[in-house]
């Protein structure tokens, strides 16, 4: 397989992360544990609403990053975004989180994979 093909397959791959923690996680409360984060860290009488508002944001992430427009503001905003929300979440609500504390690494390991899909495998990919 070369590297074009494994960049557009890594590429659906991190959009459909965002979907699925979009709309399934959160603005379809199949995994309520969202909305008592979204709670615990903004409070919890907006809590429905900024969780749906915080779905509809990255389900227009996965359609940003398919979309191709600014791939590299795409995934530097992808990083900054996971990791921002991890931190808070490692700090603020590590006992809500599905592996407590570990749940950083899979956020960083989520992190390089953005990085090296845009910054390493997409220059590769791309002809001369």
């Amino acid at each position: 397989m070369n590297r074009t093909a494994i960049y557009r397959i890594l590429t659906c791959g991190i959009a459909a992360v965002w979907i699925a923690m979009g709309l399934f996680c959160k603005v379809l409360n199949m995994v309520p544990r969202h909305q008592e984060i979204v709670a615990r860290i903004l409070g919890s009488e907006y809590a429905p609403v900024l969780t749906k508002a915080i779905g509809l944001g990255e389900i227009a992430m996965a359609a940003w990053i398919l979309s191709g427009i600014r791939p590299r503001l795409a995934a530097v905003t992808q990083i900054l975004v996971v990791g921002t929300m991890n931190v808070l979440e490692f700090i603020l609500a590590p006992d809500l989180l599905l592996w407590g504390r570990l749940n950083a690494v899979y956020a960083a390991m989520f992190m390089i994979v953005v990085g090296y899909n845009e910054f390493v495998l997409r220059r590769k990919a791309e002809p001369g």
